[in-house]
């Protein structure tokens, strides 16, 4: 079992958030976090960028967690 720091917690809230919005756009053309954030281009795209930071922790997260370890219980 691995264990989950605050960091892999707030990644996974952040990619999440991240594809409802990806969700939304494709099914309704609505984009969510625009819709919050307004026209503030660059608060928007930090909020992307953080999105896109979250996916690379949770990839990584793949790896220290050993997901694609084969064991042999023989």
């Amino acid at each position: 079992m691995c264990k989950l720091n605050f960091f892999d917690k707030l990644s996974a809230i952040l990619v999440l958030l991240g594809s409802l919005n990806c969700g939304g756009i494709g099914l309704f053309s609505t984009n969510i976090i625009a819709s919050l954030v307004g026209n503030n281009v660059i608060i928007f795209r930090i909020i992307y960028i953080l999105i896109l930071i979250g996916a690379i922790d949770l990839i990584s997260l793949l790896f220290r967690c050993n997901i694609f370890k084969i064991t042999d219980n023989n």
